[in-house]
Formats: structure tokens, sequence, C-alpha cells
């Protein structure tokens, strides 16, 4: 811990023993302050003591990083006034003498930003902020703080679980919910109150780096993970010492961008809008309750979304009953800017204040002075003013902070990265793996293997491992593959590992001890993909990021010389498996024809290498499924599979000319080692009315010799429908874990949400008709079928 740190430290003790808590005040000194006081008069009351000054400082949670970091980006982002970043500027911003413009600030948004170490010492950080806050302004307002929680807390030493499509790829909305409880548990244990960056928007371009923090493609399956998310973080109430506000994010959508690149347009309609990015918000919202959501970059039919009033107020607060806060995303502001809305940012703050938007993350002027003075000069109205701040004063209400502001160092110590937390990191990485490939049954590997050879820079990189939204540095161990592959065999085994080529370039000069080793050993593991871990690419200058945000790319293939890699290894005869540790789909042709055994493992997270190594001897059945399609080219898409009927005409009539028109890896593919059986699906009834549930049930059995888990999924078609519908949609599906030989029965239950489509006048209803209802162990392994019939 630094001598600086140490310093800011002590003072902030000596002020918490200094003075009692805010709860133990008398209680009638303010109404605000008096806890038995409802929660809306209490924040009329403070709302009513409050100067312009200090109600701009309540819009206002900077993003927080290194001053060096700041210089890095200062050329990138246009008209941004510098944010507080060394440990005493935090402290002034806090106390309101950071700048004369606006008063104490709302609180801190941390990521990557220099705090100490273990988490006893973070909460007392973040008691010393609350203390500066409480004791040292007029009003004394407790901070909401923030941090990024996209697949864990981006705080030194929290757990670092799998990201993105490894958490689709476990198609268990229980694991998800305990995965967020987790993260939530951690963060709020240390004095942060929001976790943001969960990307429950569909994934619909993979070329978009920053895709690889979403969960998969298809509308449905976003739905329930984001009801799980939004139920681990929040439960029943975020006024819990161990639950936090749930920003979801980026809304409505950024993950289908022109040309696949960051920020780019989402050139969609009002249909798409609605029937494929709008749903998983739906669930996480009106169903679940979130309380946080950030707006989106891109703009939607000509207007930025930070100034839609139709996106921001009328679809998110009037249509799905959102009563919580609207964060801006990083410099959103200056979106207005570069599509020409406006010319300055004062003129952005207007607009977006007026749209919805309640909370600046990176200090940009709109909400600073600019917006004083556009309330000052009559520009903005001082209820819209009011009408933020309100909000931000609620969500501090809710989550009890001016009762309870502080949190136990202790505590904190205990709970962050706990072995219980470090067991979920291992399970989750496990269940995310998807097997792609096991010709002749490679896999599982013997453990009485004499010598193995692990090839390729992924199989030993820990950053490369975790992902996005990881912090720097990172404290606790991160077990790699081979790491976990050197626990696995017998003592005396010979474990060889040959970096053979870095992820990107043209050096081959490693190649020829990747091959030497491969020729002396009974099996190879090479082990390829993405390179990603934001916030530490700073400190790998010779490095450069292929996946995560800023990093988007043209093509899908392997980058570098990784295919010529792999190929070098396969012509020495030697049985290969290779590995993927990636963030998106990757078009890897060749090695899908050629190498014998493939392992999808995405970023596993810090037990990563544990997991894989467990898939890899049989200590774990791969249970994975694809929550998005791999393609064959980067020419293919977009190619998720509930595509329109026109492109299903157009493939049968023969498709591409120069390769198939079929996907690599479909929607929900994936292997185990063991085989199950489909049968007796029943559908009761089989005929109903619009407004009826319908049952569909299916018997699964282990037909094979191990035990696995099987992952049924219920598809339906609408056969003949008032608008295009899609060939398939997923409405269903569920984990059964079976031994050999056992049966047991799926049970799905289709409401009329599930049948209804948007009809020409963009109105819910269900048609009379027929619908085709159809079981699978994917979208395109369908094993049986059936007709459910509505009637007017």
């Amino acid at each position: 811990m630094s001598k600086k740190f140490f310093n800011f430290s002590a003072m902030a003790i000596g002020l918490l023993l200094s003075a009692p808590i805010l709860a133990e005040m008398p209680a009638k000194q303010a109404i605000y302050l008096d806890a038995d006081q409802p929660l809306q008069k209490r924040v009329e009351d403070l709302l009513a003591r409050m100067t312009i000054k200090e109600k701009v400082g309540q819009l206002n949670i900077p993003l927080i990083l290194p001053a060096a970091t700041w210089e890095r980006m200062k050329g990138e982002v246009p008209d941004r006034s510098r944010a507080p970043s060394t440990f005493k500027e935090r402290e002034k911003f806090v106390e309101g003498t950071f700048t004369n413009e606006i008063g104490p600030g709302s609180g801190v948004f941390l990521i990557n930003s220099e705090l100490p170490v273990s988490a006893g010492e973070q909460a007392k950080y973040f008691n010393g902020l609350q203390a500066i806050a409480l004791k040292k302004t007029r009003l004394g307002i407790p901070l909401l703080n923030e941090t990024s929680g996209t697949h864990g807390a981006t705080l030194p030493g929290a757990t670092v679980f799998p990201e993105g499509l490894a958490i689709g790829s476990t198609w268990n909305v229980d694991l998800v919910k305990d995965i967020y409880a987790a993260a939530a548990r951690e963060a709020r244990a240390v004095g942060v109150h929001q976790l943001d960056t969960l990307v429950i928007e569909p994934n619909r371009d993979p070329r978009l780096g920053r895709n690889a923090e979403g969960y998969g493609e298809d509308p449905y399956l976003l739905s329930r993970i984001a009801e799980s998310i939004v139920g681990g973080v929040q439960g029943d109430g975020v006024a819990a010492d161990d639950k936090a506000i749930a920003v979801l994010s980026h809304y409505p959508g950024q993950s289908q961008p022109a040309s696949g690149m960051e920020r780019g347009a989402m050139q969609i309609s009002e249909r798409a809008l609605r029937e494929v990015f709008l749903p998983p918000w739906v669930a996480g919202i009106r169903k679940a309750g979130a309380l946080g959501v950030m707006a989106t970059y891109p703009e939607i039919d000509g207007i930025p979304v930070h100034s839609s009033e139709k996106i921001l107020t009328t679809i998110l607060r009037d249509e799905l009953g959102f009563k919580g806060l609207v964060m801006s995303e990083g410099d959103g502001f200056a979106t207005l800017l570069y599509e020409g809305i406006v010319a300055t940012q004062k003129e952005a703050g207007a607009l977006a204040l007026d749209a919805g938007v309640d909370v600046n993350i990176t200090y940009e002027p709109a909400y600073l002075q600019p917006l004083i003075d556009n309330v000052q000069e009559g520009r903005v109205s001082g209820k819209l003013l009011d009408r933020a701040v309100r909000r931000v004063l609620e969500q501090k209400f809710r989550l009890g902070l001016f009762d309870h502001p502080y949190v136990d160092s202790h505590r904190a110590a205990q709970v962050v990265n706990s072995s219980t937390h470090k067991d979920l990191a291992l399970r989750s990485a496990r269940e995310g793996i998807v097997l792609l490939k096991n010709d002749k049954n490679l896999l599982p590997l013997d453990r009485n293997l004499k010598s193995i050879a692990v090839i390729g820079r992924n199989a030993n990189d820990p950053g490369n491992q975790l992902g996005d939204y990881v912090v720097s540095p990172v404290t606790q161990a991160i077990v790699t593959v081979l790491d976990g592959i050197k626990k696995k065999l017998a003592p005396g085994a010979k474990i060889d590992f040959a970096r053979g080529a870095d992820i990107t370039g043209t050096d081959r000069g490693g190649f020829q001890e990747a091959i030497h080793l491969a020729q002396e050993a009974d099996i190879a593991v090479v082990v390829v993909g993405e390179q990603s871990d934001l916030f530490n690419a700073a400190a790998r200058k010779t490095d450069r990021l292929t996946v995560g945000e800023t990093a988007d790319v043209a093509n899908l293939d392997l980058t570098g010389v990784q295919e010529d890699l792999v190929k070098a290894v396969i012509e020495t005869g030697t049985p290969t498996v290779v590995v993927l540790i990636n963030g998106r789909p990757l078009s890897t042709r060749w090695i899908s024809e050629n190498v014998p055994a493939i392992v999808e493992a995405w970023f596993p997270g810090e037990r990563g290498g544990d997991a894989v190594a467990d898939v890899l001897f049989g200590d774990y059945n791969p249970s994975g499924r694809l929550p998005i399609t791999i393609p064959r080219h980067v020419g293919q898409l977009p190619v998720y599979y509930n595509y329109q009927p026109s492109k299903a005409y157009w493939m049968k009539q023969g498709g591409y000319v120069d390769m198939p028109s079929t996907p690599l890896y479909e929607f929900g593919y994936g292997l185990s080692y063991t085989t199950f059986e489909y049968g007796n699906l029943r559908i009761t009834p089989r005929e109903t009315h619009s407004s009826g549930n319908v049952q569909v049930d299916v018997d699964i059995r282990n037909t094979g010799v191990r035990e696995g888990i099987e992952t049924p999924q219920l598809y339906i078609r609408d056969v003949i429908g008032s608008v295009s519908t899609p060939v398939k949609q997923l409405r269903g599906f569920q984990k059964l874990a079976l031994q050999p030989g056992e049966t047991r029965t799926a049970s799905f239950t289709l409401t009329p949400d599930d049948l209804a489509l948007l009809n020409r006048d963009m109105h819910w209803v269900v048609e009379p008709g027929a619908f085709e209802v159809m079981l699978g162990a994917s979208s395109e392994d369908i094993r049986l079928r059936g007709t459910l019939l509505v009637k007017e």
C-alpha cells in the first residue's frame, strides 16, 4: 500500500472515529434524516434544501481512471473536462472543492483506479470517502458508488467469473443468478452500490468487439438471463448488505451496429427493435424490476439514444415502468456532437436531460457548468433538473445509504474472492465449455498418457483467459490451461509447453519448437484464440487487442499465424486437440474439418484452466450449448438461427456459390461424452384459444455409459401469419442430469406471450392457426415435431 493511500486512510478513519454515524443523529434535525419517514417525503425535503450547484453535483458519478489513462485517451474524446483521478482529487470531488462549477459529487465510478489490493483496505477507502461526503459537506448526502460487473465486480481481488458467451453457454439460469449474486455480494461488501455493464442485449454481429460482453444471440434466452441477473444482483431488496443495483446495458442495444463497428448506427426497424432487442429489457425491467440502465451509444432511426425521449422516457419509463436511474455511456453526450445533432456540450446536456439521461459518468461538460447555465438562462426547466436529481436521491434512499452508509472492512475481507466464490467460478467455467467436435472419441484423454505437448500463447496467458473488464493488477491466482493439465497426469508423465506463436503478427520463430514437442508427445493440445484484457493493454505495449471494447474486426478467422501453427502440429501426425480461448465466434473452417477434437472454452475466468482440464480428462462431462451461431465465414453475417422464411427459401435453392450457406456450428449445439434419445412428445391440449396455456412434455433418455447433462430445447414456428415470422423461435429449455439408462421428462409451458406476434398494426396478438412445435438438441438437430392449433 502506498504512503499516499495510507495517509488518506488514516485521515478517513479519523473522521469516522471523531463523529457519530448518520443513523445515530437526532432524527428530528431534518425530515430527510428521519428513517421513520416515508421515502418520498425524505426525498422531497432534501431536494427543497439543495442549491442548483448541489443538484448538478448529484448528477455526476464520474468514471475514475489513473491520470495516465486520461492522458492516453485525451485525443480520442472531444470536449472532455479533466475528471478527478488522483486520491486527493477524488476527496475534493466528494467534498465539492475539486471545481467551483458544481457542488459535492454524487459518487465515484471506479475501474482500474489504483485501489488498495486487499478487500479490507478497499472497504476502508470507500468508508473514508463516505465520511467526507457525510461530515464535510453542507447536507451530508451519502455517495452512490459504482463499478462494472460484467463477469464479477471490477475491483482488485474480486472473483473473475467466465465472461459473456461462456456464461450464456451454460444455459443455466440458476447458475447465472448465483454468479451475479456473488458479484453483488463482493461489491457491496467493500462499499460499491451499483454494478453496470450487465449486457443483456442480443449479440447479433460478432464483428463488434464489445459483443464479447454479451451472453448470446436469442431474445428469449437473453430474457431469461436478464431476469436471473437482476434477481441475483438486487434480490428481494437493494438495502440488504449483500445486494446492489443492476445496471442493465446498453439500452436498448448496440450489438448490431453498421459495419459491426463500435458506436455504429443501429439500422433497425421499429419491428426489429420490439421483436428482437426489447424483450430482454421487458424481462429485466418490467418483470424483474431492474433499477439501473445505461443508455447506448448508437443512433436509432437517426436519433442518438442519449437524446431520444422516445427511447429513454416513452418506452423505458411509460411502457416498461422503469423506476431507476438512467446512466450515460462513457462520453455518451459526445455522440450528439459527432452525429451532427448539436455543436456544443451545453446543447447536448439540454437535450439529454429532457430525453431522460439522469447521471453523467465521464465528467463531460454537458452536466457541469453548462447545465447550470442552461437552467439559469431558462433554456432548461428547473423541473427537469429536479426530476433527475429526485431519481438519484430515490436510489440512495432505496439502498439505505442515509441510514447505513458504511461497510464492515472485516466482513469485506471474508467475502471477496471467498472459497465459495472460487468454487462457483470453477463450476461456471465447466458448464460454459462447449465440446464442438470429438471424432473417434479422442476425448476424454487418458490420465496415463506418458507425454503431452501443450502449445499456444493462450495455454499459459492468464490475461487473455480472463477477458474484458478485468481490473489490473489481478492479485489472485489464475489457473491457466497449462496449469490445469499439469494437475491431471500421473507422476512421471512428461508435460512440455511451447508458445508457438503470438495471437497477432507473422512471427513463426516458435513453430519449430512446437513441432518438435508435438512429434515427441502422445497427444498435442493446441490453445489458440483471441486477446482481450482491455485495462491491462497499456502494460502490454507490444500487443493488440483482438476482441473486447474498442476491438472490432472485419474478419472472424483466427488472427496472426495461429491457424498455420495448428496445421504444423497436425502434420506431425500426433493426435491433436484444439482448445479455443476467445470472446466471439470464430470461423475456424480448416480446424473444424481437420482437427479431430475441438473444445470451445470462451473466456473461462480465473479457474478456467481447471475447468478445461476437467473436460479434457473426463472429470466433467461437457454440457455447454452454443448461445450463438458460429459462421463459416464473415460474409454469411447476419447468421443468427431465427432468420426469416425468405432466407430459408433461398438456402433450399442452393444458397451461396462459393460455400455452404449453413453455419459451421448452429445455435444450441454442443456434444457430450454420452448420448441422449428423445421420445414421447405430448402437447396438452393440442387445440387451445388465444388466451390459453399449453403443456409440452418430452422424455429424454441417457443411452450412453456415462452420466451426462442434456439440454432439450423447445422451438415453435407460426405456420401462417399476417406478417412474416422466423423459421423457428426458442420458447423453452431445461437442463437434465441423467445417469446411464435413466429417463426423465422435460416439461415446458407455452403461454400466450410465447405464441404472440407483432401484427401489421404493431400490436402483440395471438393469431388463430397452426403452430409447429419442435423439440431438439439444437436449433438444427430437431428430434421431435408436433402441431398445436389455436382456434378463434
